[in-house]
Order: C-alpha cells, then structure tokens, then sequence
C-alpha cells in the first residue's frame, strides 16, 4: 500500500470489528477461459476464514472448481469529501473517506455438515441477531437435507491487507475544517465520519 498512514494491517482487532459489523463483500473469481468474475455476497468472518455460500452448481462454482485462487474485497463508505472543503477552486483535494479490506487466498468446498451448522449459525446470529428459528443442527431432520444441498465456501487468507481513509494525511488545520465542514453538511454518515476521523487521525493519538 503507497499511502502507509492509511494502513491497518497491525490492528488486527480494528479489522476484525470492521469485517463484523458488515454483511456483504465481493468475491473475484477466473474461470477456465481466463475470464474474471466478481460476486456480491453475504459472508461472515470467524476462526481466521472467511464463509460465503451459495448453490452446487452454477458459474461462481464452475470458477472455483477451475482455479481455487480467489480475491475478497469488503469495503465501506463514509463520506464524500468535496474539494471546496479544502480548497475554493481546485478540484484535486475531492475524495472519500473509508474502510476497506482486501483478501487474496484460495477456496475449499466445505462437506462437514457440524462446520457447515457452525457457519450458517453465524450467518443467522449476522443476519438475524432477533432469532426466531430453531437452532442450526446437522442432527435435526429439519437441517439435514437443507446443509447437504447447499454449498458452503471456506476462504482461507494467504494475505489481508486494509486500508481505513479518514484524513490521516491532512495538516492540523485542514483536518479542523474538514470535520468542521462535515458537521455543517449532518448528511448520512457524517457525524459517524467525524468520529471515525478522530479515533485515527494522528492529531488525537492517546487522547
């Protein structure tokens, strides 16, 4: 990564807090003929892998039967950034600010029905946090049939790197007037911008 102040590969619990509070990612697949595919999907993070799903048979498991090397991406964001925050004419300093998570690794097809329970059991606790259904067991003859027929992806890491952009690189007084702007502006995420700014920017380390 170029702009190192951006980097949050040492604060594996910043990451792993990320990759829980979201629901979705993209899954970057290449088929036999070379040609690349990227998926959408619901995913949830435990024990260092990463879970997807989805059915047997279809073109994202033609992908990974051809070639198990994958990519995942799962990305946030906050806020636009206009460029008359910082500047009154130049259009350059325009920008976003937010939280990303980029994965390389390969794939492995789970049949353990005990892992697949585990899994999609956090997929529902992600999903459904409220409950309302029985709980996931492969000795439930309500589940047996149902973990069998779906296919359960198990994304092992080789790499991830992340990258959370909040003004880590703005000058003190740039900063001010970017969290000043934003507070003005109250549009969407950007008070919880503002805070973001403020836990990483290097201005606030150890208040």
């Amino acid at each position: 990564m170029r702009r190192k102040e951006f980097a949050m590969n040492e604060n594996e619990q910043e990451v792993e807090s990320f990759l829980q509070e979201m629901t979705f990612g993209f899954l970057g697949t290449v088929g036999s003929d070379g040609m690349c595919r990227v998926t959408p999907l619901n995913f949830v993070y435990g024990n260092g892998y990463f879970y997807v799903h989805g059915s047997l048979a279809g073109e994202k498991m033609k992908h990974l039967k051809s070639n198990s090397n994958v990519s995942f991406t799962v990305a946030k964001e906050y806020a636009i950034i206009p460029s008359y925050f910082t500047h009154p004419q130049l259009a350059c300093p325009a920008s976003a600010y937010f939280k990303s998570v980029m994965v390389s690794g390969h794939v492995e097809i789970v049949n353990d029905l005990q892992e697949k329970a585990d899994a999609f059991s956090m997929f529902m606790q992600k999903l459904q946090p409220e409950g309302g259904y029985a709980p996931i067991d492969p000795a439930n003859t309500l589940y047996a049939g149902q973990l069998k027929a779906v296919a359960l992806i198990r994304i092992v890491p080789a790499k991830i790197s992340a990258k959370f952009k909040f003004g880590q690189n703005l000058k003190a007084d740039t900063f001010e007037n970017v969290v000043e702007a934003l507070r003005k502006r109250g549009e969407n995420l950007d008070d919880e911008t503002v805070e973001q700014m403020q836990k990483y920017c290097p201005f606030h380390a150890g208040e």
